[in-house]
């Protein structure tokens, strides 16, 4: 009899577990409960950072611009706490910057028995607590994903270069360049370059892919992220105004100068010139006046009749 009783129990307690799995989502589940442990799956959940042990990183948190005056906070599921934005720790920082319309999340000397498992970005509205960016992070001696440096910056119309690693596991895996604002991302799969010419990507299949941007515009300014497969990688690019081209209007200055003294002297060489001949010509002038004045004045001789005669002239 008690057999039978322990079997019913059994049973009972199995069809309660099947109803509980059918009731709730069961990806969510078992995505909770493995970001408990070492391992973080995002199966589309969840974005899924790698971090070295030791190092550091910064998180981008976007909201929308209705929010600026909003309390904004990040969130730590593994000791369930709060900071709030511009609080500055020993090994955290949570900057706001409303001109950007995001703020920043900064870990620093990452360990993974302390560091490990799920954490998300919120704002409170209306006293409520709204995510806006939910992330799973993996402190590990070698990352899945990571990259050479995590801040960037060129000259507008220049170009800057990102290489992102991944360890070998992952070479199958599609590989990424993404925008944290516009979730817009830039591919690799087979082929060596991007759909659009201004981003290529090449990927040598031996554990790193490069992300070449030219004609960089200041709006391209903002945070990315590299990925192979799920684990992923922030990188802050700075686009800088592009300053006037200093020889250029060195040149200009130069030549504008040698213009006005070209003109200058070229002036004073007609003066001169003009000066010149109307002297010349007054001299001439001169020299004739004189030589007809002498000349009328001389006497001549008609050989025929031996009397003195005086040209005249008209």
């Amino acid at each position: 009899m008690s057999l039978l009783m322990c079997v019913c129990v059994c049973v009972c307690f199995f069809l309660f577990f099947y109803y509980l799995l059918l009731t709730l989502n069961m990806t969510t589940v078992c995505v909770c409960v493995v970001c408990l442990g070492v391992e973080c799956y995002s199966s589309g959940s969840y974005n899924r950072l790698t971090v070295k042990t030791g190092g550091s990183v910064t998180i981008p948190c976007y909201y929308d611009e209705k929010y600026t005056h909003q309390k904004k906070y990040w969130h730590s599921k593994t000791d369930n706490s709060r900071t709030y934005t511009n609080t500055t720790e020993e090994n955290l920082s949570v900057i706001d910057n409303p001109d950007q319309n995001l703020f920043t999340v900064t870990m620093r000397n990452l360990q993974s028995t302390k560091h490990d498992g799920r954490y998300y970005c919120a704002v409170k509205i209306e006293g409520k607590p709204t995510v806006i960016y939910d992330l799973c992070l993996q402190v590990q001696p070698v990352p899945d994903v990571s990259v050479v440096n995590s801040s960037v910056s060129g000259h507008e119309g220049g170009n800057i270069s990102v290489q992102c690693f991944y360890t070998l596991k992952y070479r199958s895996y599609v590989k990424q360049w993404c925008r944290y604002k516009d979730k817009s991302c830039y591919t690799v799969g087979r082929i060596n370059t991007s759909q659009n010419s201004s981003v290529q990507i090449s990927d040598d299949g031996r554990g790193s892919f490069t992300v070449l941007m030219t004609g960089l515009r200041l709006t391209d300014s903002g945070w990315y992220y590299c990925s192979a497969g799920e684990p992923l990688n922030p990188v802050q690019l700075t686009v800088i105004k592009a300053e006037p081209d200093k020889e250029k209007d060195t040149n200009n200055e130069l030549l504008t100068v040698w213009l006005l003294v070209s003109a200058v002297l070229l002036l004073l060489l007609i003066l001169i010139s003009v000066f010149c001949w109307r002297w010349r010509h007054s001299q001439f002038n001169l020299h004739f006046y004189l030589f007809e004045n002498s000349f009328n004045s001389i006497p001549c001789y008609n050989s025929f009749n031996q009397h003195r005669l005086y040209v005249q002239f008209c």
